[in-house]
């Protein structure tokens, strides 16, 4: 790599055998993006979108905030957003038309494309392009990665799943087309060689490691070097990012060593994967933060779990299924459990917003140049329904949006609509988007103080 005294390019990368690792966002860097800031493209730099997906909906009771339009104490599953309530709105009285008949299958397939999926249990299966694809053409053309699809289960089923629907609808969250669904990946290695590799397969890239112990030490002469050439505050927000690198590869080799001395391998989580639930889901966050932190993508959607997931969380004193739970007959005692799954799960996407929020970038945070939708398709589980569901927007959308607040629509709105203002927040133009009606014009104006 060579340096000079003119701005680095944000495309910039510190390059070794096997490994090409991205920069963050550095002061060296701000001089070319001011000068490009005169084009039409440049507002569109510094801004992600995300989508965080919860499965078999939740118990509303404790997910509707109480009160007008501030947030201000929060119900018991959206509790642990309390420290980053400010950068939070939640969004009630949404709907899913087309996921009607009402199936696990649905939920998910209709979540991100609001289309209604073509009942096939075969290979025949159509749906529509989901709201991230759209995204990924326009603000993730110029990165490596277009958009990441990440989730925490294994897509062990195939077949028919549901009700007559083709398990394809239910193991895929993102369509780049109707008839092209994108696979997930729930290994952290796999996901951090995607980020971080470079010019090998992955058996050439396992062969490398085992002679470096890290993929990041082939870089560590151009880091060096590239040290010498930076200001203070530079060097230290690179070195920062290097070491929070290689901690998440440090977490993942561990994983992959434990599992190698686990006899008895949990045949619904990829082999090598951390055994505790909240250590693989953060680790996945993790890697959300440095794909966003440098710039690899600016598209990523992230399922928590599966529909018709039969996962437990003993951890939180829910040791039954969680598929089984859903259908609780409004039995108290499995209304509270599903009650704790839902606050489980928001927990961890409270985490990843708060190091989302302790990453300085430029001006701001990586918060305040990301948008994220975190929710779910389905609304009651118990009588799968498609209406009032969970959701709720979180980021700065670069200073376009003020959080700390309860919008509640009058009428049941798509959530078609939503997608299309989101989009539009991070510079996607579109006249609709699957049934919508038109944009939500109050999500993103200043709440008076």
């Amino acid at each position: 790599m060579i340096v000079t005294k003119r701005a680095l390019p944000r495309r910039t990368f510190l390059r070794g055998v096997g490994a090409a690792v991205s920069l963050p966002l550095l002061d060296a860097m701000i001089p070319a993006l001011t000068a490009a800031a005169q084009t039409p493209a440049a507002p569109q730099r510094l801004r992600r979108l995300g989508y965080v997906y919860m499965p078999m909906g939740c118990d509303r009771a404790r997910w509707t905030p109480p009160g007008g339009d501030r947030l201000g104490e929060l119900p018991f599953i959206l509790a642990p957003l309390a420290p980053v309530k400010e950068h939070v709105t939640v969004v009630s009285n949404t709907e899913l038309r087309n996921a009607y008949p009402g199936t696990h299958a649905t939920s998910n397939s209709a979540f991100l494309s609001a289309a209604r999926a073509k009942l096939t249990e075969s290979a025949d299966y159509f749906l529509g392009t989901t709201a991230d694809q759209v995204a990924a053409r326009h603000i993730g053309r110029d990165t490596q990665l277009p958009s990441l699809e990440l989730s925490m289960d294994l897509m062990a089923l195939a077949g028919q799943c549901d009700n007559g629907y083709a398990c394809v609808y239910q193991n895929n969250l993102s369509w780049s087309s109707p008839t092209t669904p994108l696979p997930s990946e729930a290994h952290p290695r796999v996901v951090f060689e995607r980020l971080f590799g470079d010019g090998a397969t992955g058996a050439e890239r396992r062969a490398s490691l085992r002679a470096r112990a890290s993929l990041l030490d082939s870089v560590m002469d151009e880091f060096t070097t590239l040290q010498t050439q930076l200001g203070p505050a530079d060097r230290a927000r690179l070195a920062q990012y290097l070491d929070t690198v290689r901690e998440v590869e440090r977490r993942i080799h561990r994983a992959e060593a434990a599992a190698r001395d686990n006899q008895l391998p949990d045949l619904a989580r990829p082999a090598g994967v951390p055994a505790s639930y909240a250590d693989h889901a953060r680790l996945m966050f993790d890697l959300q933060v440095l794909a966003f932190q440098g710039d690899v993508t600016r598209v990523v959607t992230f399922q928590l779990a599966r529909e018709t997931s039969n996962r437990t969380y003993p951890e939180i004193g829910v040791p039954d299924p969680h598929h089984p739970l859903s259908h609780h007959g409004n039995d108290p005692a499995k209304v509270e459990k599903i009650a704790k799954i839902n606050r489980f799960h928001v927990s961890l996407f409270a985490e990843f917003l708060a190091k989302l929020r302790a990453t300085r970038e430029g001006e701001g945070t990586l918060l305040d140049h990301s948008l994220l939708l975190y929710g779910s398709g389905m609304g009651n589980p118990n009588v799968h329904d498609h209406d009032d569901l969970p959701i709720l927007v979180a980021g700065g959308a670069a200073g376009r949006m003020r959080g700390g607040r309860h919008i509640r629509f009058a009428r049941p709105t798509p959530l078609a609509d939503l997608h299309l203002t989101l989009l539009d927040k991070v510079g996607v133009r579109l006249g609709s988007f699957g049934d919508s009606r038109g944009k939500v014009g109050d999500l993103f104006e200043p709440v008076s103080m």
